[in-house]
């Protein structure tokens, strides 16, 4: 992806030039701090969120046709002119998307392949000539994403123009439903996004309507169709507070060995993922909460109960970055997005079956079979937690060091490459662990 002028840019040259124009802006923000409330996210329709769509689409059309603002180019578009990488006034790399990355963790414990995230050369933007975008605080994570698509997470450090600081409380609603329909969305955040996309798609499919993965008036009226409201109340318990959390994890492997848990860093990152949601999102929802208190009530995403029926066959489609469960009657059960595989470590092709399950695993290092990280030259046991680098859920498949798994970072999912692997938010994980029977259920790779 190339840099682009971000939208608070724009925001400031329209300020500048079109003051009306400016004040419209400002009265119809895709969100405000006051609007992310349960009654307001519940109350929230297609309608209305289809008219601040095309009032902002009016706005910008203005300012494109205005001569006294600049025009606004992709980076790879600037002029001849412009100075070149490593010289005076060039754009130089942040510290972050510059620096090396370390090889990432294999994704199966016991023995995997890995994949390293190729450093920028220096001077060089480290997105010149790739479309694999380093992640910030992941090391050697990468950031794989569709020629169209803008849905590049925060840690890659990217800004994308005219993207929403705030989450829409329609938005929020439709990825609860759908997420309650199991067909994920990946981590409830409120924005418009790939996996948003692919949820749709794949519930216009399954309720038989033109998929085309975009919301419209006949898929909303289905969608809300019995489904409730999409926020609750909840009440944090000293139970909740008792969990075994591991504020400040290191990265060194060795280090991460000599604990005895890979535990959520506290409370808000426990909360989010027990609700499908990104942390952000639950802080935003409840300003000034204290969420190390017992007693404190916040709003929470109602994501509903988990799905029961059995699973038969999986579908891991590697082009769409989805996985599909199916019944015995090829009915599907749940639709997921996922992270599957990459270029230099592809995941299987053809069918697999089941192998096993395996809660809260461990995570073998072994620097012989795959990488090295760091200094770490031994062989070495990670400790289970939901911040393992396989989650806190496994599910084996019959071909050696390939599995499912969730991950600690859920955000990432189908954004970030895998080393092999099928991997998924934690809790996808472990719903869909509950949904197959080893021996039995057939895993299919397509793509």
């Amino acid at each position: 992806m190339k840099n682009v002028l971000s939208s608070a840019v724009l925001a400031a040259s329209l300020c500048a030039s079109v003051s009306a124009l400016a004040q419209t802006a400002a009265s119809a923000p895709a969100a405000s701090e006051d609007a992310l409330s349960a009654t307001a996210i519940d109350g929230a329709t297609f309608d209305e969120w289809q008219a601040r769509q095309a009032e902002a689409k009016a706005i910008a059309d203005a300012a494109k046709a205005d001569p006294t603002i600049g025009d606004v180019k992709p980076a790879d578009q600037a002029d001849d002119t412009a100075p070149a990488a490593g010289e005076d006034g060039a754009d130089k790399p942040t510290a972050d998307s510059g620096a090396a990355a370390e090889a990432p963790a294999p994704d199966a414990p016991g023995a995997d392949t890995a994949a390293t995230a190729t450093p920028p050369e220096p001077g060089t933007s480290p997105n010149a000539a790739s479309e694999d975008v380093p992640v910030a605080g992941m090391p050697g994570a990468v950031v794989e994403t569709p020629d169209n698509s803008t849905d590049v997470p925060d840690e890659a450090g990217q800004q994308v123009a005219d993207k929403p600081k705030l989450p829409d409380p329609f938005l929020i609603r439709m990825q609860v439903l759908l997420d309650r329909a199991h067909v994920s969305p990946g981590v409830i955040d409120g924005l418009e996004g790939e996996n948003t996309r692919k949820a749709i798609a794949a519930y216009e499919a399954l309720r038989k309507l033109p998929v085309d993965g975009e919301p419209d008036a006949d898929f909303w009226t289905v969608l809300v169709v019995d489904q409730g409201q999409a926020m609750k109340s909840y009440e944090i318990t000293q139970d909740d507070l008792s969990q075994r959390f591991v504020p400040d994890l290191p990265e060194d492997y060795g280090k991460l060995a000599k604990l005895e848990f890979l535990g959520y860093s506290g409370p808000v990152e426990m909360l989010a993922e027990r609700f499908h949601m990104d942390e952000d999102l639950l802080k935003a929802l409840n300003p000034g909460a204290d969420f190390t208190k017992a007693g404190t009530t916040i709003i929470v995403a109602d994501p509903g109960g988990e799905p029961e029926t059995k699973v038969a066959r999986i579908v891991v489609d590697k082009p769409t970055g989805e996985l599909t469960a199916y019944d015995a009657d090829g009915g599907v059960v749940v639709a997921y997005p996922a992270t599957i595989g990459s270029k230099d470590t592809p995941s299987p092709t053809g069918t697999v079956k089941v192998k096993g399950i395996a809660p809260d695993p461990t995570y073998s290092y072994d620097p012989s079979k795959n990488f090295k990280q760091g200094d770490n030259s031994e062989k070495l046991t990670l400790p289970a937690g939901p911040n393992g680098p396989v989650g806190d859920m496994w599910i084996d498949l019959d071909r050696p060091t390939y599995g499912i798994h969730g991950t600690p970072h859920p955000e990432t999912i189908d954004k970030a490459a895998s080393h092999g692997c099928v991997r998924l938010a934690n809790w996808d994980a472990k719903a869909l662990a509950k949904l197959v029977e080893p021996g039995k259920t057939v895993v299919e790779f397509k793509g």
